[in-house]
């Protein structure tokens, strides 16, 4: 019986090492390939959010801790900035800021995307990295409907409501999406409120 248990102790173990010496190698296999298309995503949306901008240059300076910082500080603790790049002409000259930010404030989970800030403080607009919202009605906020009410205002934050817009400030939410149209609105709020803190005027 005893030895019966020792072989079956050795056999399990053997699998469990062999099993994991094989998710290992599966995992060197794929990383860098998903790693690259995580990228690709990111340069498509930053092209999207800044189409003047020749090229995109991480900003050194970001410190995700000065972030955190700042947003526990405003109404928009519950998103996260995950990364600054600045938008440069050809000579190398910095026309603005993209933003990503993470949503934790999604009907179904976290939403991501990122922010185009002019120097001046003005939105380029944005453009979703990932969604996992309701199909037909959260993810409509990735659509030019929603996302286009953005782009081009100058105001300091945003609010949704639910009918037509009366003022500047307002956003109208996707039908039926509220919570979804909510957590990319003040996603937005969050990177304006982290670019008047922390980078506007070469702060």
């Amino acid at each position: 019986m005893n030895k019966k248990i020792v072989h079956d102790a050795l056999i399990l173990t053997a699998f469990t090492l062999v099993l994991g010496f094989l998710l290992g190698a599966v995992y060197e296999i794929t990383k860098e390939p998903i790693a690259e298309a995580e990228k690709a995503a990111l340069d498509e949306a930053y092209k999207v959010v800044f189409a003047d901008a020749a090229s995109f240059e991480e900003d050194a300076d970001f410190d995700a801790e000065k972030a955190v910082e700042i947003l526990s500080a405003s109404l928009f603790s519950n998103d996260e900035i995950t990364a600054v790049n600045k938008a440069l002409d050809g000579s190398g000259n910095v026309l603005g800021y993209v933003i990503n930010v993470t949503s934790h404030e999604g009907s179904q989970a976290d939403i991501s995307f990122s922010v185009g800030i002019q120097n001046d403080g003005t939105l380029n607009g944005y453009s979703i990295t990932a969604i996992s919202e309701t199909p037909g009605l959260g993810v409509l906020v990735q659509e030019e409907p929603f996302y286009s009410q953005f782009e081009g205002k100058t105001e300091e934050t945003y609010s949704v409501v639910k009918t037509a817009p009366s003022a500047d400030n307002e956003i109208q939410a996707v039908t039926g999406a509220t919570i979804s149209s909510r957590a990319v609105t003040n996603g937005v709020n969050a990177c304006l409120e982290y670019f008047r803190n922390a980078l506007q005027g070469g702060n």
